[in-house]
């Protein structure tokens, strides 16, 4: 987790355990444009499963995928916390969701692994952008702003959600949210093109 602080005002830069395990599973689900805002793809590519057997008593896919965007709305408002809880193997949280809930059953421990080497990897692009001082932009375009509207910061805060998405962009979720690509900041000018405007609006 990186910080970025002034008068006020903080940016906080992260990644998410559970949000992690719910694009898994949207994804081993063939759950496209589930959600909102609707995401692409994780990276790496993960390779969707046909679960009509497994769901088709309980609702099928249209039912699979209400479940999961009620879920993914949960993970959002929660975040960092995580809620509902897993609690595999009976996932007692989702008795109300009961495809997604076979889909955890059965996806559980796959999403779970693929979830740490995720998260191990964004530790260590953590590092190197802490070595290389690579998250002072954040800092310089509160900074424009600021020079630019002649005046000191409104206190807000801003929460930046990094996910492992196959398209280097970012989403905006009003008030003070965006989910984003772990390799958009990587990328300057595109970065500064998606958090600008965000952060013209909070400062």
């Amino acid at each position: 987790m990186h910080h970025t602080v002034g008068p006020g005002w903080r940016i906080t830069m992260d990644t998410s355990g559970p949000m992690l395990i719910a694009l898994y599973v949207r994804d081993a689900a063939g759950l496209d444009s589930a959600g909102h805002p609707a995401l692409c793809h994780a990276a790496p590519k993960i390779r969707p499963v046909d679960h009509t057997h497994l769901i088709a008593e309980v609702g099928g896919l249209s039912a699979l995928k209400t479940e999961w965007e009620a879920w993914w709305e949960q993970l959002l408002k929660a975040h960092p916390e995580m809620s509902p809880e897993l609690g595999p193997p009976g996932f007692r949280a989702f008795s109300n969701s009961p495809a997604l809930r076979r889909v955890l059953q059965a996806h559980f421990g796959a999403a779970l692994s693929w979830a740490r080497e995720r998260r191990a990897e964004y530790l260590a692009l953590e590092a190197e952008r802490e070595a290389a001082d690579g998250v002072q932009l954040l800092q310089d375009m509160v900074d424009d702003r600021l020079l630019e509207a002649g005046r000191s910061a409104n206190d807000f805060t801003l929460t930046i959600v990094e996910l492992p998405l196959a398209e280097p962009r970012a989403w905006y979720l009003e008030p003070d949210k965006i989910i984003m690509s772990t390799d958009l900041l990587s990328q300057p000018e595109l970065f500064r093109s998606y958090v600008q405007p965000v952060v013209d609006l909070l400062v």
